[in-house]
């Protein structure tokens, strides 16, 4: 297996970067939101120390990576006291919403780079985006690519991921009960659903990639 040096090391480094911008987004939220208990915690730092998960944020990126599949991971959850914050489920949906929609931003802000550098672009004939073989093409590829993989991960609906704060403020309260049940081991399940159901992901993080690539292609006109 060929390995790509610069490229293991561009994952390595954004995603360590982003994860920390992303477990920061929900910390601010949530002190925005009334709750203090991530920054009492030390959350709301930029040490990656306080964030990573070895094997969330490093082993299964740099893995991923390394197989040539589609790039995601996550982080240890910032800690939230529910009842601290204003709107109650609908502020810790608010709360979950925040680290998702933090990996859009800088995916935009690395696609952005790429293609007013024009190290990004749309390959003529064929709609789909393309990046120049240099050193900046490669890490706003990476970038866009890799904040895109970890919004569409965390959005899914198992505790602890963000999109289950969302499922939470919309299910009923048996749905609720047995989600608070699962959180237990939910990232035992996680951890079993990627090995066993590593399809589904990388289907699921490919559909919403494109679909994403195509809205920021939209927004600035390349399209």
């Amino acid at each position: 297996m060929d390995i790509n040096v610069g490229y293991i090391a561009t994952v390595f480094f954004v995603s360590i970067g982003s994860i920390i911008l992303h477990e920061l987004a929900h910390g601010l939220m949530a002190l925005a939101l009334g709750d203090q208990t991530a920054r009492l915690s030390g959350r709301l730092t930029l040490n990656p120390l306080k964030h990573i998960d070895p094997v969330m944020s490093i082993i299964v990126p740099v893995f991923l990576a390394l197989i040539g599949a589609p790039v995601f991971g996550g982080a240890k959850p910032v800690p939230i006291n529910t009842r601290n914050l204003r709107g109650g489920e609908w502020g810790f949906a608010l709360v979950a919403l925040a680290g998702p929609l933090m990996n859009i931003i800088l995916a935009f802000i690395f696609f952005l780079i790429g293609y007013l550098s024009g190290n990004l672009g749309i390959i003529e004939g064929t709609g789909s985006l393309g990046m120049v073989p240099n050193a900046c093409g490669m890490i706003c590829s990476t970038g866009m690519l890799l904040n895109i993989g970890f919004a569409m991960f965390n959005i899914i609906p198992i505790p602890p991921l963000d999109g289950s704060r969302v499922l939470y403020a919309l299910a009923p309260e048996k749905v609720q009960d047995f989600m608070r049940q699962l959180e237990q081991y939910g990232i035992i399940v996680i951890y079993l659903l990627i090995v066993f159901c590593g399809t589904f992901f990388t289907q699921f993080i490919t559909t919403g990639r494109s679909v994403i690539i195509d809205f920021f292609c939209w927004i600035v006109g390349a399209h």
